[in-house]
């Protein structure tokens, strides 16, 4: 990405009639490297009348997402295991926040700017569905084959949070939530179109994956899915024995490969870290995602997700009940099909309220 002049570059940050907001985007000049994105040009989805005198629009994106109901959603849905197996299991929520931490160390190391890296990481994966993966198979069967929860998010972000009316974020932070997924692609993309615009955006999609290797294997041990004399010995190898040691290597590998080439700042984890982790990625998906103790409940959770889609596409009252108690807009015909508003609600559910939901819809009460 290209440096970009900064509006404020021949002010004095120490300037007593400059908001504190203004003082902070003027030392931005000075410590974010060329390839950084200075926050003063941040562009808003919808221009707002006032601004924030303390807080950068990066860092008020981070806040908005923080304090949003589909942030603390989170944390009762699935990440790999089912959240009620136990207390120490990661939930989206945990997950989250860990690429979070990933994204700001990493961005802070490269001199880039850590408030959107943040901000990013935080927002990623607010769209995702109850049950994990396992949920957003079930509306991608029942709903559409295109429904993925990076999209999904960017959703839940610009129309379906504060009821309807979105939470305003900036272009470079709904870039990076749209384009942090990967799924089974490359853990560093090159296709035009699948990278962020910013660098932060993707140092984000990588730090996800980051982040994910080392919990998910941790959880799987923890839950004796797998044992650690079945983990590939080059993993153990290049990457470390324990999460501490193998997320080290891996962020380290980052930062010190990456760099400058021919004008663009070029991610690269280094052969053999690049290596290790395809590896145990594949080994992760193959023994862990795939193992019958996962898959098993998450066929169980596609029935749930199934049969309150078939339920509240035929109950439409039924729906604007929900959305109300979620405190999502209602169903509005002229601006949604049925069917978007129920994959919206749907999608925001937690697996314990899709569950109750279920439980009260479909078992049969006790009249006595």
């Amino acid at each position: 990405m290209e440096a970009k002049k900064n509006i404020y570059t021949s002010l004095d940050p120490l300037d007593k009639n400059l908001c504190i907001r203004e003082q902070f985007q003027i030392r931005e000049q000075s410590f974010l490297s060329e390839y950084g994105t200075l926050s003063t040009n941040a562009n808003r989805r919808n221009k707002e009348e006032n601004t924030c005198n303390i807080r950068t629009p990066y860092q008020l994106d981070r806040d908005r997402i923080v304090y949003s109901n589909s942030f603390r959603r989170l944390k009762y849905k699935t990440q790999v295991f089912l959240s009620p197996l136990g207390d120490h299991y990661r939930t989206r929520l945990t997950h989250t926040l860990e690429v979070a931490e990933i994204s700001r160390n990493i961005a802070r190391a490269m001199r880039l700017n850590e408030d959107l890296a943040e901000a990013i990481a935080l927002g990623h994966d607010l769209g995702h569905t109850p049950f994990g993966h396992g949920g957003e198979t079930a509306l991608i069967e029942v709903y559409s084959p295109h429904f993925s929860h990076s999209d999904q998010s960017l959703r839940v972000v610009d129309s379906l949070e504060n009821r309807g009316k979105g939470l305003n974020l900036t272009r470079e932070v709904r870039d990076g939530i749209l384009k942090h997924s990967k799924g089974f692609g490359n853990i560093i993309p090159a296709t035009p179109g699948e990278t962020a615009i910013t660098v932060e955006g993707r140092i984000v999609r990588v730090a996800d994956i980051i982040a994910y290797l080392n919990h998910d294997l941790d959880d799987a041990l923890r839950g004796k899915v797998i044992f650690s004399t079945d983990v590939p010995d080059i993993c153990i190898k290049k990457l470390g024995k324990t999460h501490s040691q193998r997320a080290s290597i891996m962020i380290e590998q980052l930062v010190y490969n990456s760099g400058p080439q021919k004008g663009k700042f070029i991610l690269n984890m280094g052969q053999d870290t690049f290596h290790a982790m395809t590896i145990l990625r594949k080994f992760l998906y193959d023994k862990v995602y795939r193992s019958p103790a996962v898959h098993n409940e998450f066929i169980k959770a596609k029935k749930v997700i199934m049969g309150l889609y078939d339920y509240f596409l035929n109950n439409p009252d039924a729906l604007q009940r929900e959305l109300e108690k979620m405190e999502m807009a209602p169903w509005d015909s002229s601006k949604n099909p049925l069917k978007r508003s129920v994959c919206d609600m749907i999608a925001s559910m937690t697996d314990r309220y899709a569950l109750d939901l279920y439980s009260k819809t479909f078992f049969p009460k006790s009249l006595v």
